[in-house]
């Protein structure tokens, strides 16, 4: 099974993995490919790569806003945690172990102090809280498949940021059940606030005007 799931994995020359060009023409993500979880690990690539399931996920690419709106969060978020030494703020290719045999990237991922134990060199099993920018090619994937998992895993607090609908929803933990509650939802003209880390917000229409300089 490891050799076939290995051959199945696209590579250069030098046996990195490389991007098939064939893909371009791909419009539904993640594309998924055979993979073992050990070699899913030794991937070293600038490609958004997940997995789950004995298969390695494709992401789409990021866009110029998408990047912009994920580094004004970043930066306010990092912030105010590290003001107030809360915790580590880690923005997108660090993985987290959501499930035995799966693991996502949060475009932007906090992890509290009291959980800084569980910070791996590749990867980390727990998270407070996890922010995504919906993807115009890859909906589904942030808002129905990751809240899921994410809720599952006991993420706290979950973010979607959808500059498509304009919208910011947040989404809180209900611990017994592993579900999330009824979302927030906060739109241009209001503040986004979190309920994990109080006196943490941002603008919605601040945080979806990013634009280049």
């Amino acid at each position: 099974m490891a050799t076939a799931a290995r051959s199945a994995i696209p590579r250069d020359q030098d046996g990195v993995f490389a991007w098939d060009p064939s893909w371009d023409r791909a419009r539904e993500f993640p594309i998924r490919i055979p993979c073992s979880e050990e070699e899913y690990l030794g991937i070293d690539t600038n490609l958004l790569l997940e997995y789950a399931d004995g298969f390695l996920e494709v992401l789409p690419m990021p866009t110029i806003f998408h990047q912009l709106i994920l580094g004004f969060l970043y930066l306010q978020l990092h912030a105010f945690a590290s003001a107030r030494a809360l915790g580590t703020v880690v923005t997108a290719g660090y993985r987290v172990r959501v499930d035995p045999g799966r693991y996502r990237e949060p475009d932007i991922l906090f992890i509290g102090r009291e959980h800084s134990n569980g910070i791996g060199k590749n990867y980390c099993q727990k998270v407070d809280l996890a922010m995504e920018i919906v993807s115009e090619f890859n909906r589904r994937h942030d808002l129905v498949t990751k809240r899921n998992e994410y809720a599952r895993a006991g993420i706290r607090e979950y973010w979607i940021i959808d500059p498509e609908e304009e919208t910011i929803t947040v989404f809180v933990l209900e611990p017994r059940r592993r579900t999330y509650d009824e979302p927030l939802a906060f739109r241009r003209g209001d503040r986004a606030a979190s309920m994990l880390l109080p006196g943490f917000g941002v603008e919605v229409s601040e945080t979806l005007d990013q634009k280049p300089l």
